[in-house]
């Protein structure tokens, strides 16, 4: 076997595996396909990194969010392993460039996002590699019951067959029962193979705060809890309100959303990193991939959709180990918007069919055509145009790519691209230019090829560098020579795209199985009913409610969530009167005792509060008494 522990301390410096890392690798340095359930700071990247160094090859690394490869192959670099990523917004020759080191420079991981392994590119490549493990984080995308599927998931069962008696690795910090089961499916185990992490954080509080006045209630939260915090909550628009609000009542805060630009996402997770702000108000946009250890208090503004968000979310809380708060806000108005998402996400059958049709009718598609087709989608515009809402005709889009009619992309990041418009002779005649403008092409000729025979992206962030002239001055000039006729600069935008899979349908002909639509509908309808009686329930602890929604039977309470240290009828608190309550009803189901026989058998249980949980359960008659002997 080879010596994983020397490998983790030539590369980490660690001397010992945490929980059941060990035994993750150990399984997957046998050839194992294997799935581990790791919680949020359990450690999962090692588990796959520690058997990829130890074995020839390269380890291929699926994962949705391109933040969390840069910062993964940044480490590994950083440790002097060579390691690569491809996702969207890169180059063609940037592409090329990675797939090829991953063929001839002895590269041992390659990132890459889901999206990208239909490519034809990247499967010509990928039969060139030596590729020793395939690992698939956040598996429980591919799951059609978990809380966030992605199409573009799927298509790893593919590269599976490209690569035959490859072992894969799935991790995912959570899935229920079911979604485990389905992970194992969908991956193509040869047979089931799970580890499990207990999901309990015994350091984290779970609290619920039931208020009106959300705003006035996370400030008394943040004035009582000192460190580092995140507030999520589920509209853009709402980020950058509530940091002005934490901003004037003198707390440092900075928002982030999806729609930010790269730079300034990057700029603002770096600043709080660092600690120059205190607060991240944020959508769930925000933290997947974040290694912020010391974060103490994360408050949900707005309620998740399904506890597995939820858990997820406010795992990023103190991952340090020491004690921190995941604080969710609630009032009765929460409820009815958290069923009205159910309609919200899956609309009436008529109505997506309506979305399809109006699709047709705003690309001018004729039956028959279409596919293979690929459209810019301006959702705002489409919606303005056929009367449609916003959030119902997202959803319903995203069934259609489900029911495999079309493909609907989030938005996504398109670099930047130009084509000369004259010929190399033509642009050579040219001289009237000025310094700058001519500077910039030539280091446009530089840098790039193909330039005039096809649409080349292009970085304008580097041609700024090695121009010396301000991004601001390459827009311009670029704008100046399209003008001019000399090129066509197409300025890169973040945009969704709508993908034809298959020739526009009769629109009545188009079908929605029981799977795409009524299965997942009333899936999450579950999971919305879950967070309900989460936040509404004023007698179960809150920790034991989460373990139990992810299969994991937890038989003591946390003894520190709000409902465990709020005080019970009898005096007690509420964690305490639980434990002694449980105690006793597990000996008197086994025989009668008498008052004293109980003291005897409980004697670790003081005597005051063994005599008023008796007193209490008496008079609930949850145990009775005859001739002087307790029974249940």
């Amino acid at each position: 076997m080879p010596d994983y522990l020397k490998i983790l301390k030539q590369y980490w410096g660690y001397d010992h595996f945490r929980g059941i890392q060990e035994d993750i690798i150990r399984s997957v340095g046998e050839g194992r396909d294997t799935l581990g359930l790791m919680p949020t700071g359990g450690g999962k990247s090692i588990t796959f990194q520690v058997p990829a160094l130890a074995q020839e090859g390269l380890c291929l690394v699926i994962t949705p969010l391109i933040a969390l490869m840069k910062d993964q192959v940044r480490n590994l670099r950083e440790r002097g392993i060579k390691a690569t990523a491809v996702y969207s917004g890169m180059t063609r020759e940037e592409i090329l460039i990675a797939l090829e080191n991953c063929i001839f420079g002895n590269y041992k991981f390659l990132y890459i996002s889901p999206e990208r392994l239909g490519t034809e590119i990247f499967q010509m490549k990928l039969r060139s590699m030596q590729v020793s493990l395939i690992t698939v984080d956040e598996s429980h995308c591919i799951s059609q019951w978990g809380y966030d599927f992605r199409p573009a998931y799927l298509k790893i069962a593919e590269i599976r067959q490209l690569l035959p008696g490859v072992p894969v690795i799935a991790l995912t910090a959570t899935a229920t029962p079911e979604v485990v089961k389905d992970i194992q499916e969908r991956l193509q185990f040869r047979q089931e193979n799970v580890f499990r992490m207990s999901f309990e954080r015994k350091n984290l509080a779970y609290i619920v705060r039931h208020t009106e006045d959300k705003d006035g209630e996370m400030l008394h939260i943040l004035q009582r809890v000192n460190g580092s915090s995140i507030v999520y909550t589920r509209n853009r628009r709402k980020t950058k309100e509530i940091a002005q609000f934490l901003n004037r009542n003198h707390i440092t805060a900075t928002f982030y959303h999806a729609g930010l630009s790269d730079k300034t996402k990057d700029l603002r997770q770096k600043a709080w990193l660092k600690g120059e702000y205190r607060v991240m108000v944020a959508t769930n946009a925000f933290g997947m991939g974040i290694d912020k250890p010391d974060v103490r208090l994360v408050i949900h503004a707005d309620v998740p959709d399904s506890p597995e968000a939820y858990f997820q979310e406010a795992g990023r809380a103190g991952r340090d180990g020491l004690k921190a708060y995941a604080v969710l806000l609630f009032c009765p108005r929460d409820k009815i918007t958290l069923k009205q998402r159910i309609s919200d996400t899956f609309p009436e059958k008529d109505y997506i069919r309506k979305v399809y049709e109006d699709i047709n009718f705003y690309y001018q598609m004729a039956m028959g055509d279409g596919l293979g087709c690929t459209f810019a989608f301006n959702l705002d515009e489409f919606c303005h145009n056929f009367k449609h809402f916003p959030v119902q005709t997202d959803s319903a889009l995203k069934i259609l790519t489900r029911a495999g009619y079309l493909e609907y992309t989030d938005e996504q990041d398109n670099a930047s691209r130009i084509m000369f418009t004259i010929t190399k002779e033509e642009l050579y005649r040219i001289h009237e230019q000025n310094e700058d403008t001519e500077k910039l092409i030539r280091i446009l000729l530089r840098t790039y090829t193909g330039l005039f025979t096809d649409y080349a992206y292009i970085n304008e962030e580097l041609l700024s560098n090695r121009s010396g002239l301000s991004r601001q001055q390459i827009y311009e000039t670029l704008l100046f020579l399209t003008r001019q006729h000399i090129l066509h600069y197409i300025p890169g935008k973040k945009t969704p795209y709508i993908i034809y899979t298959r020739e526009r349908q009769e629109t009545d002909r188009i079908y929605l199985s029981r799977e795409v639509y009524e299965d997942r509908k009333e899936s999450y309808r579950r999971r919305i009913e879950a967070m309900i009686e989460y936040a509404e329930s004023e007698n179960k602890c809150r920790s034991r409610m989460l373990l139990h929604y992810f299969g994991e039977k937890n038989e003591h309470n946390c003894g520190q969530c709000d409902v465990c240290l709020q005080h019970h009828h009898s005096g007690l608190r509420q964690s305490q009167f639980d434990e002694i309550s449980r105690q006793i009803r597990s000996l008197l189901e086994m025989e009668s005792l008498s008052l004293q026989e109980l003291k005897i058998r409980m004697v670790d249980v003081p005597e005051e509060q063994l005599t008023k949980v008796v007193s209490y359960l008496l008079s609930e008659e949850i145990i009775r008494q005859e001739n002087g002997r307790l029974q249940c």
